[in-house]
C-alpha cells in the first residue's frame, strides 16, 4: 500500500513513496497558491523517517521543532531563499496530509500544528544563522559551494577533494574544529534519533477504575502517611542528616516496612525506611531544612489526590537505584545495575509491555545482566568468582526493583511455568541472545519461575513514558475521534485484525453505527494502494466483510479494487469479468504501478504488454471511466502526454515517399529501357 511507515532497511521502498508525495503535495500546493519547495517538503519527510517512531505522518509541536531546529540547521545544504521558505513549505506538507486524508489523527490537529509552525518559525532563522549547529557534513558542502562547486557534477567535486588535499580551499579551521569536537563528544544538537520498536495496540480499563487501582496502591499509603507523620512542625534530624533511631522505630511501626525490631546502631542500616524517605524528597513531598525534615508546602495538593501522588511516585522510581540497590553489607560495593539503573529499568518495563502472557524473571536476568555488561569494562578473563558475584548483586537488586515495583502497583508477581512464547524464539536461525544464553533458558522452559506482569496503571504509565519518548504506542479506543479516512490509515498500517476489530467497534459506537462515511473515505482516497488496504482492512475485521466487498464489485469508485480483492481471494475468475471491468481493472493495475514505480516503469511495462500499440493502450485507460481522478489526472500528464509527444516526434521526421527506394529531393531523369 501507499505507505506512511517504513523500516530504516526499506530505502527503496521510502524513496518511491517519498518521490510519490513530494509529486503530489507540490501539485497541491500549486492549486491552492502554496509554496512547497521540493528540498523542504523532502527534509520534512527525511526527518520524521529518522526518528523514533519514524511515522511520516505524525507530526506535532515537537517534531515541528525538531525539523525546524535541529534537523534543517544541521543537515540542509540549499539556497538561502530555499531555506527561508522551510516553515511555509512545512505548514503546505502539513496541509495537505490532512486533505488528503494522510495524516495520523493521534499527532496534533490542524490548529495546533499551525500554531507550533507559527512559534517555532520565530527562532527559526537564528538556528539558522547559528554555524555550530551544523554538521561536519554540511560544513564541508557549504565550503565546495562557496568555492563554486556544483555537488551534483561529480568530477567537480573530485577536483575540489584535490584542492582541499593540496591546500588550495580556503575554510575556517576553527569551526571546523569545535564541529568535529561537539560530533565526538556528542554534545551539540542531535537531528539523528534511533529507531525504537512499534508497540501492539493495547486496552485500558476506564479511568476510574485507574484511580481507584492508585489509591490502593501500598506505596501511595506509606508516602502520604509519612507525610503525616512529619507534620507541619518537621522531625529533628542528626547530625549525620538521619533520622533518630526512636523516630525511625516509631516510623516503621507505622508504615508497617517490620523494620521496627531490628538491631540496628542507626536509621540509616533500616533500608525500608531509607527507600520511604529518598522516594519521598525525590517526589518533591519532603525536604531537609536547618537540620530538620520538613513537608513541602507545593505537595499539598498531591498528597489530596492518590493518582497524582501515584503518578509522581512513578516518575521518580528510576532515580532511586541507590536507595533500592542497598549493599548487602558496608563493605559491599553497590551492584552494576545499581549505577545503571535509570537506564536499564524503563527497558525492563518496555519489555514488559503489551505482552500476552506474564513475562519470566529468568529471561529478564539475562537481558538485564548482559545490558550491564555494556556499560562497563569488565575483566572476562579474570576470576569467575568475581563474576559471579556481580551478576549475582544485579540479580539481587532486580528482584528487588520488581518488588518495590509491585507495593507501588506497577507489576503484578506471580509464579508458574512460563509461556512457551518466552522460548519460542530461541531455537531458530536467528537468535535474539547469545547462544549459551539461549541453551541455558531452554534448560529451564519448564520450571516454575517467577512471572512479571505490568498492571493496568503500569501499562498506562510505561505508555506515556514511551509516548514522551517519541515511540508508536497505540491504545484501543484513541482513534474513536478520528476522521474515517485518517481511522482507516492507522488501521490498515499498525493494527493486527483483532485490536483493529475492537477500535472499529469503538469508532462506530460512537458515530452511529454508520459504515457509510468509511465507505466514502475509501472512494475519495486518491492514492489506490493505500484505498486498497483501507478496503482490506474494513473487510478483514467486519463480520459481514465478505458479502460488503461482493457488493462493491458494482461501485463505480470502489469496484476496481473490490474486483481486485475478489480475484485474489479466488472469490472471482479472470473469465467472470466483463468488458468493462477488465478495461477498470487494466487501469487501476496501471495506477498502481504509477504509485509504487513512477511513470518510466508505467511506460515500461505497457510497452512491454502493448509493444508499438502502447500509447493506445494508454489512451484506452484514460477513456475507462475509472474514478480516481488524482491518479488518472496523473498518468495522462506523466505518462500520456509524454508518450504522445514522443509519437509526434517520429512523425515529423521525413520518410520516403511510397516507390522512391530510398531517393530523397527532386526525381532524376527516367533510364530507358
Amino acid at each position: 500500500m501507499m505507505r506512511t511507515h517504513f523500516e530504516l532497511d526499506e530505502v527503496e521502498e521510502f524513496a518511491s513513496v517519498k518521490d510519490l508525495l513530494i509529486r503530489r503535495c507540490q501539485i497541491w500546493a500549486a492549486e491552492h497558491g502554496m509554496r512547497a519547495e521540493e528540498v523542504m517538503i523532502s527534509a520534512a519527510l527525511d526527518s520524521r523517517h529518522h526518528s523514533r517512531d519514524g511515522r511520516l505522518a505524525f507530526w506535532g509541536p515537537g517534531q515541528v521543532r525538531r525539523l525546524l531546529l535541529e534537523w534543517i540547521p544541521q543537515r540542509v545544504v540549499a539556497d538561502p531563499d530555499v531555506l527561508d521558505a522551510a516553515p511555509e513549505s512545512l505548514l503546505t506538507l502539513l496541509r495537505y496530509l490532512a486533505a488528503s486524508g494522510l495524516r495520523d489523527p493521534r499527532g496534533a490537529g490542524p490548529a495546533e500544528l499551525e500554531a507550533a509552525v507559527a512559534e517555532v518559525a520565530a527562532e527559526y532563522p537564528v538556528a539558522l544563522a547559528d554555524p555550530l549547529r551544523q554538521s561536519v557534513g554540511k560544513f564541508w558542502a557549504r565550503t565546495a559551494l562557496d568555492n563554486g562547486v556544483d555537488l551534483t557534477d561529480r568530477r567537480a567535486l573530485e577536483r575540489f577533494q584535490r584542492d582541499l588535499d593540496a591546500g588550495r580551499v580556503r575554510y575556517d579551521n576553527d569551526l571546523l574544529d569545535n564541529l568535529v569536537k561537539a560530533q565526538f563528544l556528542d554534545s551539540g544538537p542531535r537531528s539523528y534519533q534511533e529507531r525504537a520498536f512499534a508497540q501492539l495496540p493495547v486496552a485500558l480499563p476506564p479511568a476510574a477504575e485507574l484511580a481507584e487501582a492508585a489509591a490502593k496502591s501500598r506505596v501511595v499509603w506509606q508516602l502520604t502517611r509519612l507525610a503525616g507523620w512529619v507534620g507541619a512542625d518537621g522531625r529533628q534530624l542528626t547530625a549525620a542528616g538521619h533520622l533518630r533511631l526512636g523516630d525511625a522505630r516509631e516510623l516503621a511501626g507505622l508504615l508497617e516496612t517490620e523494620e521496627q525490631e531490628m538491631k540496628v546502631r542507626s536509621s540509616a542500616e533500616m533500608p525500608r525506611i531509607g527507600l520511604l524517605l529518598a522516594w519521598a524528597k525525590k517526589a518533591r513531598l519532603l525536604r531537609v531544612s536547618k537540620g530538620r525534615l520538613v513537608r513541602v508546602a507545593k505537595a499539598a495538593p498531591v498528597l489530596r489526590d492518590p493518582e497524582a501522588l501515584w503518578s509522581r511516585a512513578f516518575e521518580v522510581f528510576f532515580e532511586l537505584g541507590a536507595a533500592i540497590g542497598v549493599p548487602a553489607a558496608t563493605w559491599s560495593a553497590s551492584s552494576l545495575l545499581v549505577e545503571t539503573f535509570d537506564e536499564v529499568l524503563p527497558d525492563v518495563l518496555n519489555s514488559a509491555y503489551g505482552m500476552p502472557s506474564p513475562v519470566p524473571l529468568a529471561r529478564l536476568k539475562e537481558t538485564v545482566w548482559l545490558t550491564c555488561q555494556e556499560y562497563f569494562v569488565l575483566d572476562q578473563a579474570g576470576d569467575d568468582v568475581r563474576q559471579k558475584l556481580w551478576r549475582r548483586l544485579v540479580e539481587r537488586d532486580l528482584l528487588m526493583a520488581f518488588e518495590v515495583l509491585s507495593e507501588l502497583g506497577v507489576v503484578e508477581l506471580s509464579h508458574g511455568v512460563p509461556d512457551e512464547l518466552y522460548f519460542s524464539d530461541l531455537q531458530g536461525a536467528e537468535q535474539p541472545l547469545p547462544p549459551e544464553v539461549c541453551a541455558r533458558l531452554l534448560r529451564g522452559r519448564d520450571k516454575p519461575d517467577l512471572l512479571i506482569e505490568l498492571t493496568p496503571l503500569g501499562l498506562r504509565a510505561v505508555r506515556e513514558q514511551m509516548l514522551a519518548d517519541g515511540r508508536d504506542v497505540p491504545l484501543v479506543g484513541e482513534l474513536a475521534d478520528a476522521p474515517p479516512a485518517e481511522l482507516l490509515g492507522v488501521l490498515a498500517q499498525h493494527y493486527p485484525p483483532e485490536q483493529a476489530a475492537l477500535e472499529l467497534e469503538g469508532w462506530l459506537t460512537a458515530h452511529g453505527g454508520d459504515i457509510a462515511p468509511l465507505l466514502g473515505a475509501i472512494r475519495a482516497c486518491p492514492f489506490r494502494t493505500r484505498a486498497a488496504a483501507m478496503l482490506a482492512s474494513l473487510v478483514e475485521v467486519r463480520a459481514d466483510g465478505r458479502s460488503m466487498l461482493a457488493r462493491a464489485r458494482h461501485d463505480p469508485a470502489l469496484g476496481p479494487i473490490a474486483v481486485t480483492a475478489l480475484l485474489e481471494a479466488g472469490d472471482l475468475r479472470p473469465e467472470d469479468l466483463t468488458p468493462q471491468e477488465q478495461l477498470s481493472l487494466l487501469a487501476e493495475g496501471l495506477l498502481v504501478l504509477l504509485e509504487l514505480g513512477g511513470p518510466e516503469a508505467v511506460m515500461e511495462q505497457v510497452k512491454e504488454m502493448a509493444g508499438k500499440d502502447a500509447l493506445e493502450m494508454v489512451e484506452a485507460v484514460l477513456s475507462s471511466g475509472h474514478a480516481g481522478h488524482t491518479a488518472m489526472e496523473e498518468l495522462r500528464i506523466l505518462v500520456a502526454e509524454p508518450m504522445r509527444a514522443r509519437v509526434h516526434r517520429l512523425r515529423l521526421v521525413r520518410t520516403p515517399a511510397p516507390g522512391s527506394h530510398g531517393r530523397h529531393g527532386r526525381p532524376g531523369k527516367k533510364r530507358k529501357r
